[in-house]
């Protein structure tokens, strides 16, 4: 073991910030760590939108289903997939964006914001900062693309809180490993290890005093119906129009 896998495995959602701000070597440090993030072909397509300004993080609270920690935390990042940059490239090859029409396109910007997402979340932690990762960003996705000005070709995947945090909320219980890695192929058989999950996360919630639904009475109910406006309007105008999926 090491101190990084230490920092990665005690990993859990801060919501409450000491009123104090974070300095700035150590955004800079997280910002370095999310650009430092492979991503698909060296294409680099993330885009990280640091908010700081108090009014600026009070209308993406609210445009995020007004969570409070969004303006408590000093540092809120947005993470966005960004293929604007490439039809700049290829405007400068006069060559053709050809791949701008490809379902494939959406995985690929996505799994780089999110694979930036993480080595924020793990420097910031590293430097005892708490953080909370956001997918409100996306519930009222295109007021959020017109207000951070978005161009054509990005969309906001993720938002970030950052800051110290002013309580522990604790580790959450992960699924039983065997749920979670499969070995060779995947194994279906998983209705025993959900079962055994669902007594363990009763009880974490529990001995905090919250809500004593079980994990898949949470999650099933949360994918009952879509949680979220459809993003096929928002895809279209920023220039995403996936035609293969008609294949």
């Amino acid at each position: 073991m090491n101190q990084v896998i230490e920092t990665l495995k005690q990993h859990r959602s801060y919501r409450k910030y000491e009123n104090k701000p974070v300095p700035k070597e150590m955004v800079e440090a997280i910002l370095d760590s999310a650009q430092a993030a492979p991503s698909w072909a060296n294409g680099q397509q993330v885009t990280v939108i640091l908010v700081e300004d108090t009014a600026r993080k009070e209308r993406l609270a609210e445009l995020c289903g007004n969570q409070q920690h969004i303006k408590e935390a000093p540092i809120f990042l947005v993470f966005c997939m960004d293929f604007y940059r490439t039809e700049l490239a290829a405007n400068l090859e006069n060559t053709a964006f050809g791949a701008a029409d490809q379902s494939d396109l959406l995985l690929v910007g996505a799994t780089d914001a999110g694979i930036a997402l993480a080595n924020a979340i793990t420097a910031a932690e590293s430097l005892g900062l708490g953080t909370v990762p956001i997918g409100g960003i996306r519930r009222n996705a295109p007021e959020v693309v017109e207000y951070l000005q978005l161009p054509k070709y990005v969309l906001p995947i993720s938002g970030l809180s950052i800051g110290f945090p002013s309580e522990d909320p604790g580790v959450k219980p992960r699924l039983p490993k065997e749920s979670y890695v499969h070995k060779e192929t995947y194994n279906s058989d998983q209705i025993g290890s959900l079962k055994e999950y669902n007594d363990i996360f009763k009880q974490y919630l529990q001995e905090r005093g919250s809500e004593q639904a079980n994990w898949t009475n949470r999650v099933a109910n949360f994918y009952k119906q879509p949680y979220y406006p459809s993003l096929g309007p928002l895809l279209k105008k920023q220039g995403f129009t996936a035609k293969d999926l008609g294949e």
